[in-house]
């Protein structure tokens, strides 16, 4: 007669796990040697000033605005980190080519190529038009570089008791459909919490989350065969206007000095 005992482990006690536990727990068990990290981002919506939360110290300048990359290496929670800041596009006129060739010249200063692009977003006013420039600038490395890319939310301490998650739903679908392009991959980072803090540390586990799902790392040299040079691609027109790089006026949210923003992502 067949046995309809379940397999047992070393222990003798507990069943196997089935194919979805087996998946995190291999996910949750990946450890990276070093983090090849890279910037990107609008001009000044903390994504410099992140930078310089990841590494633990001033490397990157915020005094004005870059425009060339930018590589910093440190040691932290143990391990290599290296972080690319990449030059900031514009807010309300077309990025010249110079700019985006230096951008897309950000994947190549980390050799064999990076594990995440961290694509940062100010919280605050989210429009169509911030949407667009998104698309336009990150596109530039293919469409494969939405696998390797975590949306990381700065001056999250304007949200005070409202969740990331309600913010997403407040702004629209526009906000939700960069999201939906990271696979649901994003982060609160709150960086006016310096030095040594366990946000850091869970955003490097969160970029081996990523690693672990989607495998490897973003290659900048099987992506250059995909695009179109970028002197053959022309600027669209839009609209010149204020795009939203503060709070939104009037919407009740304010400043909150001191509280710690925990670092939220989807499952």
């Amino acid at each position: 007669m067949a046995s309809n005992r379940q397999p047992q482990t070393e222990a003798g006690n507990a069943p196997e796990p089935d194919d979805e536990t087996r998946k995190s727990t291999t996910v949750a068990r990946q450890r990276l040697p070093e983090f090849r990290l890279v910037m990107l981002g609008w001009r000044w919506p903390g994504k410099s000033l992140t930078g310089n939360t990841i590494i633990g110290r001033e490397e990157f300048r915020l005094e004005r605005a870059a425009e060339f990359c930018v590589k910093r290496q440190a040691e932290v929670e143990g391990r290599q980190v290296t972080v690319v800041d990449t030059p900031g596009w514009f807010s309300a006129q077309d990025t010249p080519l110079s700019y985006k060739q230096e951008i897309v010249r950000g994947a190549s200063l980390c050799p064999p190529g990076p594990h995440a692009f961290l694509l940062v977003i100010p919280v605050g006013m989210f429009t169509e038009v911030d949407r667009a420039r998104i698309e336009e600038h990150v596109s530039l490395f293919g469409e494969r570089v939405w696998r390797h890319t975590i949306v990381v939310f700065s001056w999250a301490e304007v949200l005070r008791t409202i969740s990331i998650e309600r913010y997403i739903r407040r702004e629209g679908k526009e906000l939700q459909w960069v999201v939906e392009k990271c696979k649901r991959r994003y982060f609160v980072i709150n960086n006016s919490i310096f030095e040594e803090h366990p946000q850091v540390e869970r955003l490097l586990e969160s970029v081996e989350k990523l690693v672990a799902e989607e495998g490897s790392f973003y290659n900048p040299e099987e992506v250059e065969k995909e695009n179109k040079p970028l002197d053959d691609v022309q600027n669209t027109t839009r609209d010149v206007r204020e795009l939203g790089a503060r709070p939104k006026q009037g919407s009740g949210l304010g400043l909150s000095n001191g509280v710690a923003v925990e670092a939220i992502s989807s499952e």
